[in-house]
């Protein structure tokens, strides 16, 4: 049987991406010291799978995308598409196609001209490529524009030029460097659809980097969450956003709230810990913890709720309510700040159908409570904790 991904067969040319410990070192131009930039990396992407690089800036993840395509050689380790090492091909013998943040348009050429330059780099027959290449701006909405030059063309319409022409030369690997970082938040949520579309559609493997959560939650099938040159967790959207392995990568991917507690006991049902002296069970935690331990429970936003001043586990003061529609942003301001770990203290709630659900007013004294069932008890850790 084919292999598939989320239940999509990928295409006849799609293939795997394997990294086997890839070490990327780099000499500083100041110090003249060695800098990893990536440090012993190894994971696998399935054919036809999109898999994020997701990170903060310098954590090594355009390097790998970089290393991928051949624009930079590993220091140590192997590269594999499909079953065929590529660490020392150059780039233009690994079949893979890039989009760039840039767009990287060709300002002289028109649209039709611009998806085409592949194609007739490969010396393909003029009328094969004027069918094709009418068909692949059909499929990013643009057939209607096919004289017109770039110049005359929005930023998410010359993102789409971009991608149909690294689309239309079938690469085993889509490579997307942040292709929707100069778009507005409009246009990158429309574009966010297209790509995963055409991905789809299309069964193509894809490496894609972003800093962007957003961007990484709505569009992977696995998402690998770097810091420091190293892979931090990889795992599904799902998996990533409900079971962080640590509080680097739940402040990461998510708006969260940690608690400080006391990890009393554990069982194979849950973990049982002790929040400013009342007792819950956490149906995930962190496997290292052990009874005794000092460590944080993780809330995410929809796992809290609001009452009255003492009924929780922690009060506050409502200082923020942000009106989306379905759902109202409550931002209580705490005492769980700590600047020596990083931890927020102003915790976001988020009410859903607040037109039932009581929304306190700012300026109100408040008590913040958990559902332990949505949490998770994580170690504490000495780096702060990202804001997001």
């Amino acid at each position: 049987m084919p292999d598939t991904v989320n239940g999509t067969t990928p295409a006849a040319k799609s293939k795997s991406v394997t990294f086997d410990g890839i070490t990327k070192i780099f000499k500083d131009p100041q110090s003249g010291q060695d800098v990893k930039a990536v440090d012993s990396v190894s994971f696998r992407i399935e054919p036809g799978e999109l898999v994020t690089l997701l990170g903060p800036s310098g954590c090594g993840k355009t390097t790998v995308l970089r290393m991928l395509s051949g624009f930079e050689q590993p220091t140590a380790g192997r590269i594999f598409i499909g079953e065929t090492d590529v660490t020392q091909t150059p780039p233009n013998k690994r079949d893979t196609a890039m989009v760039f943040q840039s767009y990287g348009l060709f300002p002289h050429m028109n649209v039709f001209d611009n998806v085409a330059y592949g194609l007739k780099l490969r010396k393909m027959p003029s009328a094969d490529i004027a069918q094709k290449v009418g068909r692949f701006l059909d499929m990013v909405g643009l057939g209607a524009m096919a004289k017109r030059p770039p110049s005359r063309l929005s930023g998410g319409q010359q993102q789409r030029v971009a991608l149909a022409r690294s689309l239309i030369v079938e690469p085993s690997v889509l490579l997307l460097d942040e292709p929707l970082s100069n778009l507005d938040a409009l246009l990158r949520e429309q574009m966010r659809v297209e790509i995963r579309r055409l991905q789809k559609s299309l069964g193509i493997t894809a490496m894609y980097v972003t800093h962007d959560r957003v961007e990484a939650m709505s569009l992977s099938d696995r998402i690998i969450v770097m810091r420091g040159g190293h892979i931090i967790q990889m795992g599904t959207p799902s998996e990533i956003y409900r079971d962080p392995v640590n509080t680097f990568v739940a402040g990461f991917v998510g708006k969260v709230a940690f608690f400080p507690c006391t990890v009393r006991d554990i069982s194979g049902s849950g973990c049982h810990v002790e929040v400013k002296g009342r007792s819950f069970e956490a149906p995930r935690w962190a496997r290292e913890l052990k009874a005794g331990d000092s460590a944080l429970v993780m809330a995410r936003p929809e796992s809290l709720s609001i009452g009255e001043p003492g009924t929780g586990v922690e009060d506050g003061v409502v200082t923020a309510n942000v009106y989306l529609g379905n759902s109202v942003e409550s931002w209580v301001h705490t005492d769980l700040g700590d600047p020596q770990s990083g931890l927020p203290s102003d915790v976001l709630v988020q009410i859903d159908n607040p037109d039932v659900k009581k929304v306190w007013n700012e300026g109100e004294r408040v008590s913040l409570s958990f559902d332990p069932i949505l949490t998770k008890v994580l170690p504490e850790e000495t780096e702060p904790v990202p804001r997001t």
